[in-house]
């Protein structure tokens, strides 16, 4: 008995191992991919470039997405993720100047950036504290996307009154769901590639800081 015991503590220990270095690359390359997207995001302001066509921004952020998703186990897939957290840098950097250019527009962009952090770090820190395995969100976020995306279509072709804050408001929501499932299954082991990892979480922050965006706008009469 007291060799098993033994043994299966040398297993949990061995396990420990791979994911705690998938934990660290992941949130290392993370703060890596938001500097460079944020030095795009900077320079497409400079550039005073326009709102992406949102066929183009599909196109070149699912076709980057399936490419660092081919390539995530080679050294292309690290070049590739920059060019996709890049591309997205691009074409946030108009809606932020857009933004800006409101009345109280940098209080608006400054709230919707600081509560991105708080809420990502509380999230993310409260799944690497606890190690709960948040598995079980697999399915709403898989219904979630498939409405809100309907939604987003939807958006396109009518103005339905209180539309879009009802899609920001479940962009949110679905965000912090993904941040918990994600961080979860880095710790848990469910995830051992830190360059899906990173993409994933990234994307939550994307989405989460919009929409924050957003509705800090919609209250701010902006």
């Amino acid at each position: 008995m007291a060799f098993e015991q033994y043994d299966m503590a040398a297993q949990q220990q061995t396990q420990a191992v791979p994911v705690n270095k998938v934990v660290r690359n992941t949130f290392m390359l993370l703060s890596l991919t938001l500097a460079f997207s944020a030095c795009t995001a900077v320079l497409s302001m400079m550039m005073g470039l326009e709102r992406m066509n949102i066929f183009v921004f599909f196109i070149g952020a699912f076709g980057l997405m399936f490419l660092v998703n081919k390539f995530q186990n080679s050294a292309l897939g690290l070049v590739l993720a920059f060019a996709f957290t890049g591309f997205m840098g691009l074409s946030i950097g108009p809606v932020v100047s857009a933004y800006m250019s409101l009345p109280g527009g940098g209080q608006t962009v400054a709230n919707a950036l600081g509560s991105t952090a708080v809420i990502f770090l509380a999230l993310s820190g409260y799944a690497l504290a606890s190690k709960k395995d948040f598995s079980f969100l697999s399915g709403f976020l898989f219904a979630g996307g498939i409405v809100l995306m309907g939604a987003v279509v939807v958006g396109l072709f009518t103005e339905i009154p209180g539309l879009q804050l009802a899609i920001s408001a479940g962009f949110a929501l679905f965000a912090c769901a993904a941040i918990l499932y994600e961080t979860s299954a880095i710790v848990n082991g469910g995830q051992q590639n830190y360059i899906a990892a990173t993409v994933s979480l990234y994307l939550s922050l994307y989405n989460l800081f919009l929409s924050l965006l957003q509705l800090f706008g919609v209250l701010g009469d902006d």
